[in-house]
């Protein structure tokens, strides 16, 4: 584990407590959050996302997909539960409301996703029964579709709170090397556990079945781990916390007050406009900058789903590659994955994210169209060996970038009062949107008249660099804007010039 990117020096312990929480000095808020507090807690966070990442490995993904494979599943099952996943977000704006009425957001975490990975226990048990002849395998595909809801329903939940509680306790200028390095581990116990796992359900003596019920097993108990390791954090009471930030917006009006006070002989009207353009920052409706990035993230949400879940059909159906050779280039994109994060990371909090995600989301335009350069009637060995490996490496790396760097740009638009509820937003509109762009992909893939999947992902290519520009124009704190960047340039090219 690199150790740098969990240490900090004292300013950056202060830029947190005042910067991003900017809590008043009677705030409980502030004390808590000691050097050593966030230390440890990034470094429990650390551990949980190893924990959690092993269970979501047990109960999603090739495992889950091979056992309803094993089952007989019809093609409707598996494009459900892709769908389920997305759908479910539209609860989290539910769940950011109750969660700000806590007072704790690990008792919040513990409820939610306690609830939620307890749930996979059921199938654990109807695999036993399908075993001893009690129920069918339709039986158990209907439970599997039933928990999937379930347990998506109940993290939907806690999703939004989760992600409030880690910008309070990441330090700003660490952002980009901690989930860099945390995304990371968790790519490695992806790419460490999933052949592992597989290998112990296909050898296990009882069957396939039986020994995806055992590993699924020792999932449920990795996530419990998981959840205990969130006891070492600094816990965050939700209502203190945006106490503290309507404390420190109002002392920001008084002080804008007192000195617009000298240039006016009425004080009374500007108190009164103070007062509206705080209520006016307070509604997500207003916050033209954050407004801005959900325009780009529901746009590139639904832009990237109308060709993503498609590109394994592809290799499985139009190239009739074997299962095999689809796994192990998945390996590949995970170990691009796993060595770019921590690059990503550091280059992010140097120059920004905006950059990045501006640069690298026109490079991941192209990748649709990599896909049309693959012969469909023959796969000869330069396709085998070398283009597709070097297609998912070059998603694997990309992809680093962008999940890094949309989810810090996230945390940085955000204001600090009710910030679950803003990525609640979020996350239900890019849920709904991501949904949509399945849909309709699926649909343009099925049409003769559109071309296939070749046309699908000519199209999904065209949209999502459609979507890059609303991004354009957000603002990320701290940064240029677009708009200031290009008048830099301008200013220093004339300068040249006239040099």
């Amino acid at each position: 584990m690199d150790s740098i990117s969990l240490e900090m020096t004292a300013s950056e312990i202060t830029q947190i407590t005042v910067s991003q929480t900017a809590p008043s000095p009677t705030s409980k808020l502030g004390p808590r959050l000691s050097k050593d507090g966030i230390r440890t807690s990034l470094k429990a966070s650390t551990v949980d996302a190893v924990f959690a990442t092993f269970m979501n490995i047990t109960c999603s993904g090739i495992l889950l997909s091979n056992f309803l494979v094993e089952l007989d599943a019809s093609p409707v099952v598996f494009g459900m539960l892709s769908s389920i996943a997305m759908i479910v977000n539209l609860i989290q704006p539910l769940g950011a409301y109750l969660s700000e009425r806590t007072t704790s957001r690990f008792r919040y975490s513990l409820l939610t996703n306690g609830t939620s990975r307890l749930l996979w226990l059921l199938l654990v048990i109807g695999i036993a029964a399908l075993s001893l002849g009690r129920i069918n395998s339709h039986q158990v595909v209907m439970l599997v579709l039933v928990i999937v809801l379930l347990t998506n329903l109940t993290a939907a939940f806690d999703s939004s709170s989760w992600l409030s509680w880690m910008a309070t306790l990441v330090p700003r200028r660490l952002r980009g090397r901690y989930f860099g390095l945390r995304n990371s581990l968790a790519s490695l116990t992806n790419l460490v556990c999933v052949p592992l796992a597989g290998l112990a359900v296909s050898k296990w003596p009882g069957g396939t079945l039986q020994g995806y019920g055992v590993v699924l097993f020792v999932g449920v108990i990795s996530g419990l781990i998981s959840l205990g390791c969130q006891y070492f954090q600094v816990d965050v009471n939700p209502q203190e916390q945006n106490a503290a930030a309507m404390r420190s917006s109002a002392q920001k009006a008084v002080s804008d007050n007192a000195n617009n006070a000298s240039n006016t002989t009425d004080t009374q009207p500007e108190t009164v406009e103070s007062g509206k353009n705080a209520t006016a920052e307070d509604s997500i409706w207003k916050n033209s900058n954050f407004l801005k990035f959900l325009l780009y993230f529901s746009s590139w949400m639904f832009a990237a789903n109308l060709s993503l879940p498609f590109f394994n059909m592809y290799m499985l159906g139009t190239l009739n590659l074997e299962v095999s050779w689809v796994t192990l280039y998945g390996s590949l994109q995970a170990g691009a994955n796993l060595l770019m994060l921590i690059i990503w990371g550091r280059l992010a909090d140097k120059i920004g994210n905006r950059p990045i995600l501006l640069v690298v989301g026109m490079v991941a335009a192209s990748v649709p169209l990599l896909w049309l350069a693959i012969g469909t009637n023959l796969i000869d060995l330069w396709d085998l060996w070398l283009w597709l490996p070097l297609i998912h490496i070059f998603i694997g790396g990309n992809w680093a970038a962008l999940d890094l760097c949309n989810n810090n740009l996230h945390i940085e638009v955000t204001p600090v009062k009710n910030k679950s509820i803003y990525f609640a937003t979020t996350a239900a509109v890019g849920g709904v949107s991501g949904a949509l762009g399945t849909t309709i992909g699926g649909f343009v893939a099925e049409n003769p008249s559109f071309g296939g999947l070749a046309g699908l992902f000519a199209v999904s290519a065209v949209f999502r660099l459609a979507a890059l520009v609303p991004l354009m124009f957000v603002q990320e704190p701290g940064r240029q804007s677009f708009t200031q960047m290009v008048q830099n340039l301008s200013i220093f090219r004339r300068n040249v010039v006239e040099s």
